[in-house]
């Protein structure tokens, strides 16, 4: 299985901040936000990334991440030419999947659970189609909106619906076998003139081969795309992090854990981040 984090949007929603830089490259409390969403496909187990920016920021996202050595991965960029929606990413990425499996993960998103990583490899080990999850939340009309029958089996999806049928969402983090690709490939643009990652979802839920996992209580999943939810969430990491002594979202750390890179290559990375916090937690592990 590969990954694919989207993280072509302008954020127009956030302008006058990102104007001179892209929205998943602000920060999030002490680090930037594309840190997130990289991080949840290396716990996932997936070691070769595909990121898809803007035209002409290919160098910037580079100059950050560079070609992913440092951590035991592989990164390669590419461009959304045309905001087309989520859905295109995977028609994107389709000669970066040469027939594998895909994560899909977009590049505001933010996941924190206890066990996230244990939960992320069962996702991918026991996918039989499409394996996404389900958030509860009290405004679910901005969303795609799960509806679950008496056995908590999910039976229908909505794309921002006037009236939601359930308060459960889905967030946007994907698992889907390659005929995804086909799938998007046949789709036709809704009235927003977009490829609709509910309608992927829905075609695999007509084979009855959708999985959706509700996340329990203790996980955290933020949006980052407006200006509130994203001071909110560099909240929440902020809090997060000094209740439970635990860091959110740091990759070298990951690479660590996940056995890419070796103690004495943490280290060194941390040395060149000596004079913050962050660094020095990469020293003490």
């Amino acid at each position: 299985m590969k990954g694919i984090i989207l993280a072509a949007g302008r954020g127009t929603r956030l302008y006058p901040m990102t104007k001179p830089v892209c929205k998943p490259l602000l920060p999030v409390y002490d680090k930037p936000l594309l840190y997130y969403p990289l991080s949840v496909l290396m716990q996932a187990g997936i070691d070769q990334v595909l990121v898809i920016v803007p035209p002409g920021e290919t160098g910037t996202f580079s100059a950050l991440l560079g070609d992913g050595a440092q951590l035991g991965i592989s990164i390669q960029y590419t461009v959304q030419p045309v905001a087309r929606g989520i859905a295109d990413a995977l028609l994107i990425g389709g000669d970066f999947l040469a027939g594998e499996d895909v994560c899909l993960v977009l590049g505001d998103n933010l996941f924190w659970a206890p066990d996230l990583a244990g939960v992320l490899k069962r996702a991918a080990r026991d996918n039989r189609g499409a394996t996404v999850f389900g958030c509860y939340v009290q405004d679910p009309k901005p969303f795609g909106v799960v509806e679950f029958d008496a056995d908590g089996r999910a039976i229908s999806i909505e794309e921002k619906p006037s009236h939601p049928k359930s308060h459960y969402v889905v967030p946007g983090l994907y698992f889907y076998r390659n005929d995804a690709l086909d799938i998007a490939a046949g789709l036709t643009p809704s009235a927003r003139g977009e490829l609709e990652i509910t309608d992927v979802n829905l075609a695999f839920l007509r084979r009855d081969q959708l999985q959706v996992i509700p996340l329990q209580d203790n996980y955290l999943w933020m949006d980052a795309g407006s200006a509130d939810s994203l001071l909110a969430a560099a909240q929440a990491i902020h809090d997060l992090q000094h209740t439970t002594g635990q860091y959110v979202g740091c990759i070298e750390e990951v690479a660590y854990r996940e056995g890419r890179i070796t103690r004495q290559q943490l280290h060194q990375l941390g040395s060149q981040l000596d004079m913050t916090a962050y660094g020095r937690h990469l020293l003490a592990l």
